[in-house]
């Protein structure tokens, strides 16, 4: 008689772990809420202004990428690398809540968005996550030397304007893919700037914030416990350098070769209290770094596709953070 798996945990409705090690991450939420997790297929011909294609990285390891590339007649287009969120457990670079958001920002700049499907944990504890969004940006490098070739990169992507961006703990990587890159010579690419959003900045101790601001669908202490316990090497807490970088585990900032910064917030987001403890040492550290906060908004407000569509300050605040990094990549 084969015995039953057992649940050993339940992550607010977006992954459950099995006692045979097997993970299940089919969200379990209404019907109509579930379309934000449900992958968009790529499509080469032009849809509202930007065609998308998956490719592979590394024939070895399998990493791939969705690229997104604008309509527009531009010689050539600054490039985004894009690393997505989920606490390094859920989501994937195909996700319809990253297609509504990185379809909407590679028209406004215009830019072209390279977004990596990162390994996710338990299966792939970190640094392997950090290590998919390193290797990418050394293949950006390797593209720019003309040692591999990829099409739409290598005809319209302008290799010394590369940032790299990233949603909560996909801002993590942005810090930690940066770090890494102080050390090297990226040439012929520049990596001219990079925005953190919201990134999943903590803790081992609870701060104020988040003991007081409330929980949302995108982001509850469960989430930020369980996952990050998931994520981390075995034996390490939330104080490791991937999830702590102001802590004391984490190399000084200040000693840091980093490229300027803008460094997103939301104002009623769980984990400010944190973030902001990053940007505090950025100013001590004479980082370049610009801050831009979200006001009355919530941790990736901006991936909730219901709320732009049904409420007009997320909608207005959505538009604002798009204006924000249009800005922030035309000045660089």
């Amino acid at each position: 008689m084969v015995q039953e798996k057992k649940l050993v945990q339940d992550v607010s409705g977006w992954l459950r772990v099995y006692d045979d090690g097997s993970v299940d991450r089919t969200w379990t939420v209404p019907p109509e809420v579930k379309f934000m997790a449900e992958p968009v297929s790529p499509h080469e011909q032009f849809i509202d202004g930007i065609a998308t294609r998956d490719v592979t990285i590394d024939q070895n390891s399998g990493l791939r990428a969705r690229i997104y590339l604008p309509e527009e007649e531009n010689p050539k287009f600054p490039i985004i690398l894009h690393f997505h969120g989920g606490g390094f457990c859920i989501s994937q670079a195909d996700w319809f809540m990253y297609y509504q958001f990185y379809t909407r920002l590679a028209k406004s700049i215009p830019a072209i968005v390279v977004s990596v499907y990162l390994r996710p944990a338990p299966e792939n504890k970190l640094p392997a996550a950090c290590d998919d969004g390193y290797a990418a940006l050394l293949w950006l490098k390797s593209l720019s030397k003309g040692e591999s070739n990829e099409p739409w990169l290598n005809t319209h992507g302008d290799f010394n304007r590369v940032f790299l961006i990233g949603d909560s703990s996909g801002g993590n990587i942005v810090h930690e893919v940066a770090t890494r890159s102080g050390f090297i010579d990226l040439n012929p690419l520049r990596l001219a700037g990079v925005i953190p959003i919201h990134p999943g900045f903590v803790r081992a101790q609870r701060s104020k914030s988040e003991l007081e601001q409330p929980e949302s669908p995108f982001l509850t202490l469960d989430m930020v416990d369980t996952f990050l316990a998931l994520a981390l090497p075995n034996g390490c807490t939330k104080d490791h350098p991937i999830t702590c970088p102001m802590g004391s585990f984490a190399p000084p900032i200040e000693t840091l070769s980093l490229p300027p910064l803008m460094y997103c917030v939301a104002e009623k987001d769980m984990i400010k209290d944190t973030e902001m403890e990053y940007y505090e040492l950025l100013k001590k550290a004479n980082k370049d770094v610009e801050l831009f906060i979200s006001t009355e908004m919530g941790h990736s407000f901006y991936l909730n596709k219901i709320a732009i569509d049904t409420d007009p300050v997320t909608a207005a605040q959505t538009g604002e953070l798009i204006e924000g990094i249009k800005v922030f990549i035309n000045k660089h």
